[in-house]
């Protein structure tokens, strides 16, 4: 620890988009006591969407005060930056006494800068279970674990009424631990045989019935397995949120390519020198902005009860990565030309593959694209990327018969679809923004590179 803790300027986990309520630190890039520089990468955090590096806000000495490997709330103090060298200590889920934190009382109440030293009154963070001193105390009191209570104060916070509630429910067949272990292991309770009070299931009864049944999977065939964790959890909540909040309308529609082929193709030619060749996505980024102008509608988002339109259109574009799907963004992409385009796509792309975007990359998308032509895909049912209102999904662009002046010739043709958050955008308007999309994709020489 410090010997002044005012001198000391505090890390903590940033707040990286609208939607992101906690992240899980990946690494720390320095060691306990090390010098670090204010700019330098500090360490990684992994949070909705991708692992971003996060830089020093400070220059001092690292004092770790949580470990690589938890999940805590956004704005948590996960360490500190001091001026006087210190003496190394091991790194805790918790931040030591005497460093400011955002605590919470029992009625709920936020106090932002409080010092640990104050714990009798206010609740500390501790791993991802959050609770006030009276609600552990009554935990104790009633024989609750504290992991099986869900929390309704700020930010998940379990108060004395949380407690209280889940001690209401203790003459279940099992115990919440057994439950909760039970559930973890995909354990149908049903078949257990209790050992406790009145025939309830404990959690020694579930560890010995996950036991025999280990013994009898080892004497058959061997199943692959998976935990449902990590960077794919996030995805599999996010999509399912997308899911249930969002009532959700696709439209689809056909367009004629020919022309997008023939910009693409003129364009790389001006870039053979540079040995690049200018993506189907810049060009449909570029165009969707133009599109987005004159229907702002599919640019806004929903705060609460009201609609909020935001002035730049920023464009996210869903890639494919080993750690599951990243969403870069093209921040103002109305101010910018395809060439510009074309680059800041490069970069950001690269980062994402490599698991290396920064939060500015992440963060701000207004609208996405996603395009699954590359995976011979002609159409599909994008899902919303809240808090976005649309998305456009991109097929792929084939030689396909169609009806030309009387003769059925092949043309390249793409199929588009877009869904779109029906509580801001009635059918109507969105079906208008797509054909004017469609208008631009079928005449792309209005660009200007």
């Amino acid at each position: 620890m410090t010997n002044s803790t005012e001198e000391a300027y505090p890390i903590v986990i940033p707040r990286l988009g609208l939607t992101m309520v906690e992240a899980r630190i990946v690494e720390w890039y320095f060691k306990e006591g090390d010098w670090v520089n204010k700019g330098e990468p500090l360490f990684a955090l992994e949070n909705e969407k991708s692992v971003v590096d996060i830089e020093s806000p400070a220059s001092g000495y690292l004092h770790i005060l949580a470990p690589t490997g938890v999940t805590l709330p956004v704005l948590t103090v996960i360490g500190e930056l001091s001026p006087k060298p210190i003496a190394a200590s091991p790194p805790s889920a918790a931040p030591a006494q005497g460093i400011a934190v955002v605590a919470e009382g029992e009625d709920g109440k936020r106090s932002e800068g409080v010092p640990l030293s104050v714990e009798s009154k206010f609740s500390v963070e501790r791993g991802r279970i959050a609770a006030t001193p009276k609600a552990r105390r009554l935990a104790r009191e009633l024989g609750v674990e504290l992991s099986s209570v869900r929390g309704s104060g700020i930010r998940g916070m379990i108060i004395a009424r949380d407690v209280q509630r889940e001690a209401t429910t203790l003459k279940r067949r099992a115990t919440p631990v057994a439950e909760r272990v039970a559930a973890e292991a995909g354990l149908d309770l049903s078949l257990v045989k209790g050992s406790g009070l009145q025939g309830r299931v404990t959690r020694q009864d579930v560890e010995r019935a996950l036991a025999e049944r280990r013994v009898a999977v080892a004497e058959a065939k061997p199943i692959r397995q998976q935990p449902l964790s990590g960077f794919r959890a996030v995805i599999a909540e996010r999509l399912a949120q997308s899911w249930r909040e969002r009532p959700q309308v696709t439209l689809f529609t056909e367009v004629d390519a020919v022309n997008l082929v023939q910009a693409r193709q003129q364009i790389n030619q001006v870039l053979s020198n540079e040995g690049q060749k200018v993506s189907y996505n810049a060009l449909l980024i570029k165009l969707c902005a133009i599109a987005l102008v004159e229907h702002p509608a599919l640019n806004a988002y929903l705060e609460g009860d009201k609609i909020l339109y935001p002035e730049d259109i920023n464009i996210a574009l869903a890639v494919d990565t080993e750690r599951g799907l990243t969403v870069p963004v093209i921040h103002q992409v109305q101010r910018k030309s395809l060439r510009q385009i074309h680059y800041e796509l490069l970069e950001k792309v690269e980062r994402a593959l490599n698991n290396r975007s920064t939060p500015e990359d992440l963060e701000g998308g207004t609208f996405t694209i996603t395009n699954l032509g590359a995976y011979d895909i002609d159409g599909f049912t994008p899902l919303l990327n809240p808090p976005q209102t649309a998305i456009l999904g991109v097929g792929k662009i084939r030689p396909k018969p169609v009806a030309r002046e009387g003769q059925l010739v092949l043309r390249e043709q793409v199929t588009l679809s877009l869904s779109f958050d029906h509580r801001l955008v009635d059918g109507a308007p969105a079906a208008r923004f797509l054909q004017r999309i469609k208008q631009l994709v079928e005449n792309p020489f209005v660009l200007a590179w």
